[in-house]
Formats: structure tokens, C-alpha cells, sequence
């Protein structure tokens, strides 16, 4: 008697036991996830790379021409403060070839600007790219310690993931769309976890 009120209060006390999930469902999750994880990182350096490549090779190109460009104002301004030194009369041309080198100046000061742009763009892209990357990683761990109960564990890498890193999950899985996305998945553990 005093053992089933024992069992009776253990059990009115404890949350009800989680549904069983088998193990090939359990391998199955594990492999999904890792492959999603996999995926996501792999598309993270190639487009890391891809992107570190294309700005590389347009920044040497546009150093290049820069630099080619500056050679020709520098030749092209001892070449005008010479004739109007030797030549009064060609003053109005030499004023019309400055304005041309002027405007030459301008545009490139403008193409200077764009690709600086460009690059802060690329920049910022990249830190987007690397907090995604290290949110998934939290996630991957975060799944982990879940699926192995370790709720402890799981609020510590919750608090270490903080208010802000969260908001870089995908919103949508690359697994197709009967599979929870990453941002769906960690407030479902989220909710579970912290309640």
C-alpha cells in the first residue's frame, strides 16, 4: 500500500515520459541533422571563397587601372604645364583637356567609392555568413544535448547563444519543408527547455 502511494506520488510529481523514439528514427534525425549542418557549411566557405576571389581579383584589376590612370594624369599634367609655359595661345585647349581629366578624376573617385561599397557589402555579408555558421554550430549542439537530455547543458548553450545569435538561423529548411528549419527548431527546444 505504502508502495503504490509512493509510485502514485513519484508519478504525479515527474513530467510525463517523452515518446519513444527508436533508434533508426533517433540515427535517422542524427544524420539528417549533421547533413544539414554539413550542407550549410560547405555553402558557407564556397561562398566565402567565391566571395574573397571575385573581390580580390576586382580590387588588383581596379589597382591596376588606378594606378595606370594615375600614371596618364601625371604625364598628362607635366605634358599641359608645359605647353602653357612655351604656348599662351593653346591656353583654351589645355583648359578643355583639364576639364576632361577632371571629370576622368571624378569618375574615378566615383568607381573608387562604388567598390569601397562593394566591399563593406562583401564584409558584412561575411560576418552575417560566419554568425550563421556559428549559430547552426550552437544548434548542432544544442540538438545534441537534447536529444540526449542534458537540459542543463541545454540552457548553458542556450544563455552562451544569447539574444541575438538566434536571430541568424535560417528560417527555412534546405532539407525541403516537412523538415522544421533551423530557427523553428531551436525555439521549439527553446520552449521546452526553458519553460
Amino acid at each position: 500500500m505504502a508502495e503504490d502511494r509512493q509510485h502514485s506520488v513519484e508519478e504525479q510529481g515527474s513530467p510525463p515520459p517523452a515518446p519513444q523514439i527508436t533508434r533508426g528514427q533517433q540515427r535517422r534525425r542524427q544524420r539528417s541533422v549533421f547533413q544539414y549542418v554539413t550542407i550549410l557549411f560547405a555553402a558557407a566557405l564556397v561562398l566565402l571563397l567565391y566571395t574573397f576571389m571575385m573581390e580580390r581579383r576586382q580590387f588588383e584589376q581596379q589597382q591596376e587601372q588606378d594606378q595606370a590612370n594615375i600614371s596618364d594624369l601625371q604625364q598628362q599634367s607635366t605634358s599641359a604645364v608645359q605647353r602653357l609655359e612655351q604656348l599662351i595661345a593653346e591656353n583654351e585647349a589645355l583648359k578643355g583637356q583639364l576639364e576632361e581629366e577632371k571629370s576622368q578624376l571624378d569618375a574615378l573617385q566615383d568607381r573608387h567609392n562604388q567598390l569601397e561599397a562593394d566591399y563593406n557589402l562583401s564584409k558584412q555579408a561575411s560576418i552575417d555568413l560566419e554568425r550563421e555558421t556559428e549559430a547552426l554550430e550552437h544548434l548542432c549542439l544544442l540538438e545534441r544535448a537534447y536529444s540526449q537530455k542534458k537540459y542543463n547543458q541545454c540552457r548553458e548553450i542556450i544563455q552562451q547563444m544569447g539574444e541575438l545569435l538566434p536571430n541568424y538561423l535560417p528560417p527555412a529548411s534546405a532539407l525541403g519543408e516537412d523538415q522544421p528549419s533551423p530557427a523553428a527548431r531551436y525555439q521549439e527546444i527553446y520552449d521546452k527547455v526553458m519553460k
